[in-house]
Parts: structure tokens; C-alpha cells; sequence
């Protein structure tokens, strides 16, 4: 359906890719994946003739039918669901020609018109548009406001239903998930999967390309490289094709150690709720994926203060609201070490709930107690914007600690992938990604005890996405996040908590049952005391769980040999110089195959073992 010959591309006197040759099939789910700055939007731009190539050809069959998402936003006082309702070129088309028809009395071309309209489905079209502000979390009472009365990040999601709400062949979605909440993208990537054209998608949601592609377009090193598969899928390519280079081996082979090494110590003190076991899969996981990003530009922690209080933060039968209450009743002990997620439909009081943990919202009512040693972190979308835009990211650091010398500053800095003159820029000159990571930058440097995360991976790449997930699992404080990026939940948080009905309660399920709670399927809502009770053991089937893990502490010994033997032939540098009887490539298969056989294994050892556990307390 697309097809790029030899195609360069420049912006200024920036070359983003030459000699580009690829072709995109009638009906393909395609991922843009590359660096902020490798030329993803840049290509869209292109496609849809914003610009031209500069060399090559790019070829798109005459009649397709294109539709493109702005980032722009309108102001107009029209409804919000007839400018929805206008994405729909063809309704808009007939409609305009049915009311000049009737106008003019031209009966014989009236009758016509309503066959093309029956013909487009047209008279169904209004609940088509309804139906789709509904889906991105509009109330029924918003769809007759006026556009203008909206915010901007509301308008955008206006832009996204006028975008799907116009017939395609060929449909461009640019970071679509940034202004949505999880429940949205949910909703989203359902409608994507039903959607039956050719997609291109740039996101930096790893689950969201997952569910959404059948192919990844890879950005790099000035070329456009096209994968068969999901992003997951791509990962372990790109680690396999990194471990090919005799100097990335090593660095590999300490990240996937140091991955390890964090996932036995969590085992060690997971207990059988189910959100644990789940994180513990999600661990497992990242642990095969860390040598794809061995390359990666950041670099960073976060470290916590030496002093603490338990509890931290204590609610007690709070009020929360602006004008009218939104949460009552709330009661909520913040210690240390916990990691909870919030969960809940856009306007349920998540923000609102965050906001009052870091005390820029008063309570209407109740009770807010901080701890004697309390440090906050608070992220949000106005920290970004609270920046001193004529200052610098040196100035804005150093600004927090005058006796920090200039060369500690840049050393902080550059984990963050601020280096060289770009750290004496003023922030003004900030894409909203770099803000974004200066903002992060900012709370991470005061060693807080507390990080308060609304939304932090908005307008972050994968990069930067990946390594803020490693650095909240090392982070030894408490934390309370909010976010619609479920790599980052799956791998962070130990226990939900869902934001809902004007309260707060435990969530006993993990993101799967969220997502099939939202679809119509039983929800797993318990109060904390019948939270994934099982049923009594008897002292047979005891002594059959023990086997059981017995025989699986057997396996794993026997597959964790075979695993340490090909590591050992990998991290031999003559295997990458010579013919050595077995490719690399295939020992890189091998690896993968144990590590994958070892993963299932673990999580079969710890379904069994919370089992026995329960017996032993019975």
C-alpha cells in the first residue's frame, strides 16, 4: 500500500534518513520506533504531504483514503460532537448537497442523495460520533459544550474522535495515548484491533504497540529498518543483534544480572497476592528485554532520604474536592516501602486524591498528617510547566545545592542525557520530553522518601520510559503513581488501589482483571480481608505441593546449568572472531529459549508455594 524507494529526508540542514527503501502492506498495524529527533513525525509529515522528500519516491495508490490525527487544537464555540461529527467527510459532503437539494426543490436529486446517504450509513452517523467521545471518556452531558469551553489535553482527545471518525484506508496516529487516561487506551486499542485499514503508530506505550502492531518500523542511524512482529517481539531482535558485538556482551550480561538480582530479592518477600505474583512475571520479563536497551542514553536513580516516619502520610475520614466534594470517607496509611497504583476513570479523583497526599489541594474535611521526616516528590504536569523557562537545567540543579561542583552537576545531568552546551540552554529551548525529564531530574535530586507520580511518562520516549521504571524498582521509599503506561505499573507497584463511586478501596486483581472489569467481565473488588482467599489444603495434597515444588526446584537447577554453560561460551571473545561449530546466533537463541523455559518454571514455583504457604498458616 506504501511504498518508499530510496528516500532521504531532511528538516533544516538535519539529514534524518537517506537510502530508504521499504514497503507497508494494504491492511498492516505498523509501529514508528526511534530516538526524539530520528524523523517519526517528520515522516507522517511527509506521507501526508505537509512536505516533500528531498531524494527518492514515496508511493501511496490514488483514491486511498487518509486520516491523519492534528495536534493542534481549535477553539470554535461549535458543539463538541458535530465537530466530531465532521470527521466524517462523506456525511458532511451528502448533507451539504441534501440541504442545497431541498432548497432548490430538486426532488429527483433529494431522493438520490438519501440512497448515497443510506448508502454510508450516514443516518446512524451522530451515534457513531457519540458513541466514540463516549469510548475517550466524554459524559453524555459534555457532547452539546462547545469545543472552546474545553481544556487543551480534552481538545486533543476532540481531535482523536474526529480522526477515527473519518472513513480511512490509511490511518496516522501520532502519540495518540498521551493525553488519555488508562481506561481510554484500553478503549483504544480495542478499536484499533477492530479496525480493518493500514495503521501507522507512533507511541512510546510498549503495551499499547504490543496490542496494536504487527510490525515495527525502526528509526535509527539515519535509516528506517522494518520488523516482523510487536514491539516485545522486536526487543528481543534488537538484543540478539546488540550481543553480536563482542563489546555490548558484557554490559548485557551485568544488566541481566542486575535485573536478576532484584527479582530474587522481591520473590524473597512476595507474598501470594495475586498483584504480586503478577509483578513478579512482569520482573521476569524485563529481565529478558534489559540487553535491548544496553544502548540506551540514561543513566539515573533515585535516592532516598536517610530519615523516615511510619507512617508517612495518614488520611483520615477525608474530604477531597474543589467546589463540592468528589471523595468522602477516606482513610489511608502511607509507609514506607509501599507502592501502590491508583486505578479509575478519568474524573473519579485520582489527581485529586494525589493532590492531597502532596498537599496542594486542603482537605474539605477529615484529617491530613504528615510524618516528622517526610520529603515529597511530587510529579505532575504543572511541575513541568512551573519551570523557569530563561533558566537553565545547570542553573535549575544547581539552584538546590550551591556547594555541588560544577563537574557533579554535569555528572547528574548527563544520566538524565543532558550534556555538553545543551545544559547551559535556556529550558525555553525544551522540547516538552526534555521538561519532562529537567522536572524529574529536579525531584530525584532532593531525595525525597516519598515520590507522588502523576502521569510521569508523558512525553517521555522508551528510553527514557524504560529507565524511570528500573530506577522507581530501586527507589526504596514509598510511592503512589498514576498512569496509563502498564509496563511502568506492571513493574512498579505492588498493590492498586481503585479510585471510583466517590471512595478508595484495595484492588485485588492485577491489570489483566482491570482491563476484563472495564469490559464487561466480573470485576475483582475486595474488601482486604477476602482478598484471594483460597480454599483449605489438606495435608495430602500438603505433601503433593511439595513434590510438586520439589521437582520444579530440580528443573530449575538443571536448566539454570545448561544456562550459566552457554553464557560461558558467550562471554568467550574467540566465539565472536571464529568458527567455533555453533553460531552465535543460535547459542543467542538457545539463551533465550532457557531463560523463557526458566521464567515459566519460577512462576509455577510461586502459584505452588503461596498455595503450601496458605496450608502451613491454616
Amino acid at each position: 500500500m506504501l511504498t518508499f524507494t530510496n528516500l532521504a529526508l531532511r528538516r533544516g540542514s538535519q539529514l534524518l534518513f537517506a537510502n530508504v527503501s521499504f514497503t507497508i502492506g494494504k491492511g498492516a498495524k505498523v509501529g514508528l520506533v526511534g530516538a526524539n529527533g530520528s524523523g517519526k513525525t517528520s515522516l507522517f509529515q511527509m506521507i501526508t504531504g505537509i512536505f516533500e522528500s528531498d531524494e527518492g519516491n514515496f508511493d501511496l495508490p490514488k483514491g486511498t483514503r487518509l486520516a491523519y490525527m492534528e495536534q493542534e487544537t481549535s477553539n470554535t464555540d461549535q458543539p463538541a460532537v458535530n465537530y466530531v461529527l465532521e470527521g466524517d467527510i462523506d456525511f458532511v459532503s451528502i448533507s451539504e448537497a441534501l440541504a442545497k437539494a431541498e432548497k432548490l426543490e430538486r426532488f429527483e436529486q433529494v431522493a438520490e442523495l438519501h440512497e448515497a446517504m443510506a448508502a454510508i450509513d450516514g443516518y446512524a452517523a451522530r451515534a457513531r460520533a457519540e458513541k466514540l467521545m463516549i469510548g475517550l471518556g466524554f459524559k453524555q452531558e459534555e457532547l452539546q459544550q462547545p469545543v472552546s469551553a474545553f481544556s487543551g489535553g480534552w481538545q486533543i482527545r476532540l481531535n482523536l474522535a474526529r480522526t477515527l471518525m473519518k472513513p480511512s484506508d490509511l490511518l496516522l496516529l501520532d502519540e495518540p495515548t498521551n493525553h488519555l487516561d488508562l481506561d481510554t487506551i484500553l478503549w483504544l486499542s480495542d478499536w484499533i484491533n477492530h479496525y480493518t485499514g493500514t495503521l501507522l503508530l507512533i507511541s512510546h506505550d510498549r503495551a499499547f504497540l504490543d496490542e496494536c502492531v504487527d510490525q515495527i518500523a525502526y528509526l535509527h542511524q539515519q535509516s528506517i529498518e522494518l520488523f516482523p512482529g510487536n514491539y516485545s517481539q522486536f526487543e528481543t531482535i534488537k538484543a540478539a543483534r546488540l550481543a553480536e558485538q563482542q563489546s555490548n556482551y558484557a554490559r548485557q550480561q551485568r544488566e541481566i544480572e542486575h535485573m536478576q538480582d532484584f527479582i530474587r530479592r522481591f520473590r524473597a518477600k512476595a507474598t501470594k497476592a495475586r498483584q504480586a505474583q503478577s509483578r513478579l512475571k512482569a520482573l521476569a520479563r524485563m529481565a529478558h528485554i534489559a540487553p535491548a536497551h544496553i544502548d540506551s542514553p540514561f543513566r539515573f536513580e533515585i535516592p532516598s532520604s536517610g530519615k523516615i516516619s511510619d507512617p508517612l502520610i495518614t488520611l483520615e475520614d477525608a474530604e477531597l474536592g474543589y467546589d463540592h466534594a468528589i471523595l468522602k470517607d477516606i482513610r489511608l496509611n502511607l509507609h514506607p516501602g509501599d507502592r501502590l497504583g491508583l486505578l479509575g476513570h478519568n474524573g473519579a479523583g485520582k489527581s485529586t486524591l494525589m493532590r492531597s497526599l502532596a498537599g496542594q489541594l486542603n482537605l474539605m474535611g477529615g484529617k491530613l498528617i504528615f510524618g516528622t521526616n517526610l520529603k515529597r516528590g511530587y510529579y505532575s504536569q504543572q511541575q513541568v510547566e512551573n519551570l523557569h523557562l530563561e533558566q537553565s537545567a545547570f542553573i535549575h540543579i544547581q539552584s538546590l545545592n550551591e556547594n555541588a561542583t560544577e563537574q557533579r552537576v554535569r555528572d547528574y545531568l548527563g544520566g538524565y542525557d543532558f550534556r555538553g552546551d545543551r545544559i547551559s540552554e535556556p529550558v525555553a529551548s525544551f522540547s516538552g520530553g526534555e521538561k519532562a525529564r529537567l522536572a524529574l531530574a529536579i525531584i530525584a535530586y532532593q531525595e525525597p522518601n516519598v515520590l507522588l507520580l502523576d502521569e510521569p511518562t508523558n512525553h517521555l520516549d522508551m528510553e527514557m520510559c524504560q529507565a524511570l521504571t528500573i530506577a522507581l524498582q530501586e527507589f526504596p521509599g514509598a510511592i503512589v503513581l498514576i498512569s496509563h503506561d502498564r509496563h511502568i505499573l506492571a513493574n512498579t507497584v505492588d498493590e492498586f488501589l481503585l479510585v471510583d463511586d466517590g471512595g478508595v478501596q484495595r484492588y485485588a486483581g492485577d491489570l489483566q482483571d482491570y482491563r476484563a472489569k472495564l469490559f464487561g467481565e466480573k470485576p475483582i473488588v475486595s474488601p482486604p480481608a477476602a482478598i484471594d482467599k483460597p480454599k483449605p489444603t489438606t495435608h495430602k495434597a500438603a505433601r503433593q505441593l511439595r513434590t510438586k515444588i520439589k521437582t520444579l526446584d530440580q528443573r530449575l537447577e538443571r536448566l539454570s546449568r545448561k544456562l550459566a554453560d552457554i553464557e560461558t561460551r558467550l562471554s568467550n571473545p574467540d566465539i565472536y572472531t571464529r568458527d567455533q561449530g555453533v553460531s552465535v546466533q543460535q547459542l543467542l537463541k538457545d539463551q533465550l529459549e532457557l531463560k523463557s523455559q526458566i521464567e515459566d518454571i519460577e512462576t509455577q514455583w510461586l502459584d505452588l508455594s503461596a498455595q503450601l504457604e496458605t496450608h502451613d498458616k491454616s
